[in-house]
């Protein structure tokens, strides 16, 4: 049997352990073929972030960072402090070399995460709950170790709103005190080019 693309080989990937032996088999080429697909959500998330956090606020993490394609974009806007967490370590070796990150961790959403509560000023996540990814429940570490009054900014993919228990998330959050709606984007493309069937919508809360 032909072996899958990697896109497909990463949407196929159904436990943590497959998910990461994808990215590490697409690491090398990974910017450059998420490029030609017109990938496009690393480079817009920072935009959201931006609109209500000010440089200097405090640190930001950058959740799912992969190769660190959002590193530079924050730096470029202004954001020196910026950490990252991503489960590949052959992704992270290549976002570290990014020069654009103060720290870099190995995790996994959906588990503890290595902070204190009430570290960060914001985080962004871009493309990380999606199919095959970060459940809706990695939420909750996120929000933990997101200061009051600073900002979660991410995207959904927008059948597992649903489906994937991230309105319920959200809705338990927002009924326990955590966090408040900011903005929701209509359903846009992930990819520019290619993949026109896979459609996000970027959310932006505030952490109370």
């Amino acid at each position: 049997m032909p072996e899958l693309p990697p896109l497909e080989r990463v949407y196929a990937a159904t436990t943590p352990e497959e998910l990461a032996d994808a990215y590490a088999a697409w690491a090398a080429g990974y910017d450059r073929e998420t490029a030609e697909l017109g990938y496009c959500l690393p480079f817009l998330i920072p935009g959201w972030l931006a609109r209500h956090l000010k440089p200097g606020a405090g640190p930001v993490l950058d959740a799912g960072c992969g190769t660190g394609l959002t590193g530079p974009c924050l730096k470029a806007l202004g954001y020196d402090d910026v950490e990252g967490l991503d489960m590949s370590p052959d992704m992270l070796a290549i976002a570290q070399s990014r020069d654009a990150y103060r720290v870099l961790e190995r995790g996994t959403l959906g588990g503890p995460l290595p902070w204190p509560d009430d570290h960060f000023a914001g985080f962004v996540s871009a493309g990380v709950f999606t199919a095959g990814h970060a459940p809706a429940a990695g939420l909750h570490e996120l929000v933990r170790i997101t200061r009051p009054g600073g900002f979660a900014v991410f995207t959904v993919r927008d059948v597992l709103l649903d489906t994937a228990g991230f309105r319920a998330t959200f809705d338990a959050l927002r009924a326990a005190g955590r966090w408040r709606s900011v903005e929701e984007s209509p359903p846009f493309r992930a990819f520019a080019i290619a993949e026109p069937e896979v459609l996000v919508q970027s959310f932006v809360f505030e952490v109370l």
